[in-house]
């Protein structure tokens, strides 16, 4: 396939879990999830251009968490691309960073899916997200939703994707943590609460909020099942959701296995509020106030 261009971007975003569930570990070490994603805007944009070997540039990282070799799941993405086509994956990627490290909220998959997009344009592929989101699976559970974008179901490990066709865009304040939690030690956890099977249909309702728009509704619907073992590693991610609901949040929540907290505001004003109440209180190390996107 020829090369049609020399240089790329893409751009993947960050996410929350509006709703996460987890079952118990199965026979090959996973757990089945069912889980509600929905992409913020925190972006991550990628570029790409042609080099003579795989590297990987980071900007906007001043604390340098981020590898820099291939390690890092952006270079993950280029040598399953690569192999796709049959070349090498001579390339120089650069990730401009706004997702926090290690916070729950996806960044280092929303670069692999942000790799992959870029790449596609790059070597003139002309594969569908749909199709991107399919390869995507053997990099890491949060990587098709990535790819996709928007609002979507997930099932499986969170690796099949069904988009939710929302009216409306949730505004969303997030209390972000300089230190992050283990999401192995999470699940280690968890499963010492003996899980049950999940309930197929325990989004129902959270579904049809999205898709009416009914933010009162979604808010009432925003449940993680590891969020109690999340309070016991990090006790303050408890009284930050609770911080949230005593400023009237609609719901709140701790996104994936933390530590990021998620709080649902009526509209961008009420988010905003959110945000300062939790700054003025000293319960994170920076809180923002975002908004859902829609999948592109």
């Amino acid at each position: 396939m020829n090369q049609v261009a020399s240089e790329a971007t893409a751009t993947s975003y960050g996410k929350i879990n509006v709703a996460l569930r987890a079952g118990p570990v199965d026979a090959h070490g996973y757990h089945p999830l069912r889980t509600v994603f929905a992409a913020v805007s925190l972006p991550e944009r990628v570029h790409v251009r042609a080099s003579d070997r795989l590297q990987i540039e980071v900007v906007n990282d001043p604390h340098g968490v981020v590898p820099r070799d291939e390690t890092n799941l952006a270079a993950a993405a280029a040598r399953l691309m690569a192999d796709r086509v049959g070349r090498d994956p001579l390339v120089e990627i650069t990730i401009d960073k706004t997702v926090p490290v290690a916070g729950g909220m996806g960044g280092g998959s929303a670069d692999a899916a942000a790799t992959l997009l870029a790449l596609n344009e790059l070597w003139g592929m002309g594969l569908h997200r749909r199709q991107l989101a399919a390869m995507a699976r053997p990099l890491g559970a949060d990587v098709p939703f990535a790819v996709v974008g928007g609002t979507a179901l997930g099932t499986g490990r969170g690796d099949h994707v069904l988009p939710i066709a929302t009216s409306r865009s949730l505004p969303i304040a997030l209390a972000l943590q300089d230190d992050g939690i283990s999401t192995a030690r999470v699940y280690q956890l968890y499963d010492e609460l003996h899980p049950g099977a999940i309930d197929p249909h325990a989004d129902d309702d959270l579904v049809a909020g999205l898709e009416s728009g009914d933010l009162e509704r979604v808010g009432r619907n925003m449940v993680n099942d590891l969020e109690p073992v999340a309070f016991a590693v990090m006790p303050r991610l408890q009284q930050i959701r609770d911080a949230a609901l005593r400023e009237g949040a609609l719901g709140a929540v701790v996104t994936g296995s933390g530590p990021t907290v998620a709080a649902l505001g009526a509209d961008d004003d009420h988010a905003r509020r959110i945000a300062a109440a939790w700054g003025a209180q000293g319960l994170c190390a920076r809180a923002v106030a975002v908004r859902s996107v829609p999948a592109e």
